[in-house]
């Protein structure tokens, strides 16, 4: 059975916060070098798969421009095509793949696969297919198992003993499994279009695959689930985000960059990034790119390209995007910090006690924000894209802080 694949590339990551105020989720930078859409799409080449859609619409020509120069450097013989909304902006995951049915149709594919296009994992999706053709299913949702206290973050379904799927229920406050979609899906094209074009006539309908077509399919139609056993990772949150990046660190991680099955980027040398262990000077655990400057100390962290940290600097669990400047005398504790920030001398950013549970204790600093020298700011605070000097009211920004521009004031909520 042939398949075309579908990346869901326009979503606009409103739970993100500061990460995704400038571009598409999809777009964010990972690993040092990466981004995250392409874990889906380096996925899409090495399962062999030859025609891909990516459907754009938040900060569209941003996320074009990316994948255009990603298909230059590895698409020779694969089909990428980049679509925008043709009736407005998405109303839902379903409304999407519904707006751009007139392309699916022209495919001479039997099956669509339906993929995000910000989770971090490596699969080989022939063997979901492969699954799908066995069960003779209409439907198969890819899943994982997670801890209960997660799992009200997700789709979740129930599982027969033939693995054909008894209900599905997207993001239950009181879920009763902690089997949860992937969002990935393989539909039978038929059957797809079938229900794409009754749920676009519904104006009750969220038009989502999770909310209302899944549920709906379920109950009617043959659905099965395919469990995943290797590591995936939901970046839906800026904790899951940096948890993803700390993974890469660990002493035995979960997930790794290294092997056969390796991320293509827009990059054409590959790895963009060296793991350095202890023992190596100034950089200890950590993930570090090409074209960094490291006068100061790094611990446990992970840097893009073109960083530089000056002297008597230390940089500790924290993610450094491309192109950030760190002045002397400096501490960065448990931050990100996006790209092509200025940071002066003398901060000190991530200061004080945790103001709530550790994994959300992390400072973001906005992509091209500038943070004035001698400035300290603390824990769980989020600095702007775009942040000058004259924004800042004070030189100390307590935990839990917001700085806007000058044309708002300074912000707090702890």
């Amino acid at each position: 059975m042939k398949m075309a694949a579908v990346i869901l590339a326009g979503g606009r990551g409103k739970r993100m916060d500061v990460l995704c105020h400038v571009r598409p989720k999809p777009a964010i930078e990972f690993a040092g070098g990466f981004k995250v859409i392409d874990f889906s799409l380096s996925n899409c080449v090495h399962s062999g798969i030859e025609t891909i859609f990516a459907l754009t619409d938040y900060q569209r020509v941003q996320m074009a421009n990316y994948l255009n120069r990603w298909k230059a450097n590895n698409a020779s013989d694969i089909t990428l095509r980049i679509l925008e909304p043709s009736r407005g902006p998405y109303l839902g995951t379903a409304d999407a793949v519904y707006q751009n049915l007139q392309q699916l149709d022209q495919l001479d594919a039997e099956a669509i696969l339906i993929l995000a296009g910000d989770h971090i994992y490596k699969m080989d999706y022939r063997k979901m297919l492969r699954f799908h053709e066995e069960q003779k299913a209409e439907a198969t949702v890819g899943i994982v198992r997670i801890p209960f206290d997660q799992a009200f973050r997700f789709g979740t379904v129930k599982i027969g003993p033939d693995k054909r799927i008894q209900y599905f229920i997207e993001k239950s406050p009181f879920p009763d499994e902690n089997t949860a979609s992937m969002g990935i899906y393989i539909f039978s094209k038929s059957i797809l279009r079938e229900y794409l074009v009754k749920d676009a006539q519904n104006p009750e309908s969220s038009h989502d695959f999770g909310y209302s077509i899944l549920p709906e399919m379920v109950k009617k139609n043959r659905v099965y689930a395919y469990e995943f056993e290797s590591y995936w990772q939901d970046i839906g949150t800026k904790d899951a985000y940096y948890a993803a990046n700390m993974e890469l660190i660990r002493e035995e991680p979960s997930f790794t960059l290294n092997s056969h099955w390796h991320v293509l980027t827009d990059a054409r040398e590959w790895p963009p990034v060296t793991k350095v262990s202890h023992g190596s000077g100034h950089i200890s655990n950590s993930l570090i790119a090409k074209d960094c400057v490291i006068k100061g100390r790094v611990e446990n962290s992970v840097l893009s390209p073109g960083v530089s940290i000056d002297d008597n600097v230390i940089v500790r669990d924290s993610i450094i995007m491309s192109n950030v400047t760190v002045g002397a005398h400096g501490i960065v504790d448990r931050c990100i910090i996006d790209e092509n920030a200025k940071i002066g001398e003398y901060c000190f950013l991530g200061f004080g006690p945790s103001v709530a549970p550790a994994e959300w204790d992390i400072t973001v600093i906005g992509k091209d924000s500038i943070i004035p020298a001698h400035t300290a700011v603390g824990r769980n605070c989020q600095i702007l894209p775009g942040v000058k000097p004259t924004d800042f009211t004070s030189t100390i920004i307590h935990p839990g802080s917001v700085v806007t521009h000058s044309s708002r004031k300074l912000s707090v909520s702890v």
